[in-house]
């Protein structure tokens, strides 16, 4: 919608061509023409379109990698601390509020149905299951390492740099020597 505005075109135009079935509403404001494809990720797309400082992360980035076998219950994003939490429809968000390098470090922006989406890297993406492993589980947390140490090639030394600079050396340690 901000930028159909942006282009001079009017709401009414809009909503007459949503009516018409030429374009379709994703969510609020997120409009899209019914001739394209499906698109591949919904939930990630809108969320980036919707909330563009989010950085796509925990069990969300992990399905996105292909590192796990649970399905996300809602879009996980990481803002700035002192964001106030996005209002969105749909899809649901589960937000972490991060400053610093546990921010910044180890994003990626990936391109998914032509839309640039913020999300970590595995190896940041496993060390932060770790520091949130009381919200998504232990048992991910250790999935996601096996996952990307055996199968993904993710090397111990990386896994202990972004561990490291988010100050989780002391505990991913133990974790990495079994696996």
């Amino acid at each position: 919608m901000t930028q159909a505005l942006a282009l001079g075109i009017n709401r009414r135009t809009l909503y007459s061509l949503r009516d018409e079935g030429v374009i379709n509403c994703v969510t609020r404001g997120v409009f899209r023409l019914s001739s394209l494809p499906p698109l591949s990720n919904p939930d990630l797309v809108t969320v980036a379109l919707r909330v563009p400082k989010a950085v796509v992360c925990l069990v969300s980035a992990l399905s996105h990698h292909g590192a796990t076998t649970q399905i996300p219950s809602a879009v996980h994003v990481a803002l700035p601390r002192g964001t106030k939490k996005p209002q969105l429809d749909y899809p649901p968000i589960q937000v972490l509020q991060l400053t610093g390098v546990a921010l910044t470090m180890g994003v990626d922006v990936v391109d998914l149905d032509g839309v640039p989406v913020r999300i970590y890297n595995l190896a940041k993406t496993v060390v932060d299951c770790f520091r949130f492993r009381n919200r998504v589980g232990t048992e991910v947390a250790i999935e996601a390492l096996k996952e990307a140490v055996q199968r993904r090639g993710i090397s111990p030394a990386e896994l202990l740099k972004y561990a490291r600079a988010c100050k989780l050396e002391s505990i991913m340690i133990p974790y990495l020597e079994a696996v």
